[in-house]
């Protein structure tokens, strides 16, 4: 089975993106820990997949797969990559987009300046739509990791997140706790974990580790999550410039009940077909 492919990458956070709609794109779990293998694959943090959608208010459905094989539900910087990716192939000449996900309608924008806007949703606190076990309706939790006590803020951005403060995301215990915090027996379907520095009030630095794809140079919906989280606790006023080891973003949010808008950019690195 012949597939040709795009490689892509928003700040870094990089991806395999397959058209599904002018190729039948079928994909074991097997196939999907190959591809996003970056020594015996073609290597990627997530696999995209553009198909056509099942509503009929919609122009595309996106599905994302994470290097470990597992499907999830939201993908900032794949989003991103999307809406350049099915532009790049004609499949839409729209500048404005509905794409469905499994988190449910994004719309993204293609900006004039070629970089991406996109509506990311309204994100949510409440535990039991996160899929975080806890008692109490709190912002700030406290959460056990490996006999130390955390402070995190539990964010749902169509996927979940952890995030908490630290002094230096350089010196941050990422790679440490960040495989703690995503496995931990609070998030059942597993979290992604945001570490977040508050340089003002519109700049943090983030680092996140996520899930099922361990620390990548950049996450969208760990960035909108960070934001929200910071802005929830009045710690940030909207918009919000977002620096990570990929680069920035920018993160717009007014407050509850109102969606997340998220601005950065998304190259293609090269094309190609691969055998599988």
């Amino acid at each position: 089975m012949k597939l040709r492919f795009a490689k892509m990458h928003g700040l870094g956070n990089d991806f395999v993106v397959f058209d599904g709609i002018r190729q039948p794109v079928e994909l074991t779990p097997e196939q999907l820990r190959f591809l996003a293998d970056r020594h015996f694959g073609i290597g990627c943090d997530q696999i995209l997949v553009v198909e056509r959608p099942s509503q009929p208010d919609v122009d595309f459905r996106y599905r994302i797969f994470n290097a470990d094989g597992g499907e999830v539900e939201q993908c900032g910087n794949g989003a991103r990559c999307f809406v350049r990716f099915v532009h790049q192939e004609g499949l839409s000449s729209k500048r404005g987009i509905r794409v469905e996900t499994l988190a449910g309608v994004i719309v993204p924008r293609l900006e004039e300046d070629g970089s991406v806007t996109v509506e990311m949703g309204v994100p949510v606190f409440t535990p039991a739509q996160i899929v975080f076990d806890s008692a109490s309706d709190d912002l700030v939790q406290r959460l056990t990791v490996a006999d130390e006590e955390l402070a995190i803020t539990a964010v749902g951005m169509g996927n979940p997140h952890a995030v908490q403060l630290v002094d230096d995301v350089d010196t941050a215990p990422v790679a440490r706790l960040g495989p703690l915090i995503e496995s931990h027996p609070r998030f059942p379907q597993r979290v992604n974990a945001g570490f977040m520095q508050v340089l003002d009030r519109h700049a943090i630095r983030l680092r996140v580790f996520e899930r099922g794809a361990g620390e990548t140079l950049a996450c969208g919906t760990g960035a909108c999550a960070a934001v929200v989280a910071g802005i929830a606790r009045r710690l940030l006023d909207s918009p919000v410039r977002v620096e990570m080891r990929g680069g920035v973003l920018f993160v717009a949010w007014r407050g509850n009940g109102t969606p997340v808008l998220m601005t950065g950019p998304a190259i293609t690195v090269f094309k190609g077909e691969i055998d599988l």
